[in-house]
């Protein structure tokens, strides 16, 4: 009772916050609250949509202002990178609409797109397109396939009091080896 009481109260928050910093599961999750009628269909799409679309305009600005940083440098040699590069320069417009839905290439691509010459009026009006279409889609299959997947995985009000906190773990641990591979970077380069 008490997790429905902090999802009714903060749940489009914590489905935008995780739309962009983790993406679709979160969002999904975001479907089945609707479906439980936890939250309301199409605030949990907008909210989903502004996390997304917040969270992949920060990364092309920080490709775009950055792309000479030694940091950024240092990413353009990853594989993904450049794949993320090879996929745009074949076709750009698609690309921007839809590396959101291409696994592996969610994360990196905005900051990708950054360091090109794709104007950023261009990225932020596919980028506000992209990010409702698939908000749309993710918070529907949730919705749609809500019972199933809770049927799956069974209820979440069996296991919501450790749901939130292994949750909350996840999002600090994601945050300690993002930080620690930072400093370590960092004294590699300078």
């Amino acid at each position: 009772m008490i997790l429905e009481h902090l999802i009714a109260d903060y749940g489009l928050w914590a489905v935008g916050l995780g739309a962009g910093i983790e993406g679709e599961t979160v969002v999904i999750l975001g479907g089945i609250m609707v479906h439980r009628d936890i939250l309301a269909f199409l605030p949990a799409i907008l909210a989903a949509s502004l996390g997304s679309f917040l969270a992949d305009q920060l990364f092309f600005t920080l490709g775009r202002h950055f792309r000479n940083h030694s940091y950024v440098r240092r990413i353009r040699a990853r594989p993904g990178f450049q794949r993320a590069l090879g996929a745009f320069e074949r076709h750009p417009t698609l690309f921007v609409f839809a590396f959101r839905f291409l696994y592996g290439l969610r994360s990196i691509s905005p900051l990708a797109i950054g360091t090109t010459s794709l104007p950023a009026s261009r990225f932020l009006l596919i980028n506000a397109v992209a990010a409702l279409v698939w908000a749309t889609v993710f918070i529907s299959l949730g919705y749609v396939f809500g019972q199933a997947i809770e049927a799956m995985f069974g209820h979440v009000r069996a296991v919501e009091h450790v749901l939130l906190p292994l949750v909350a773990v996840a999002i600090i641990f994601g945050l300690a080896i993002h930080l620690i591979r930072g400093r370590r970077e960092a004294r590699a380069g300078g």
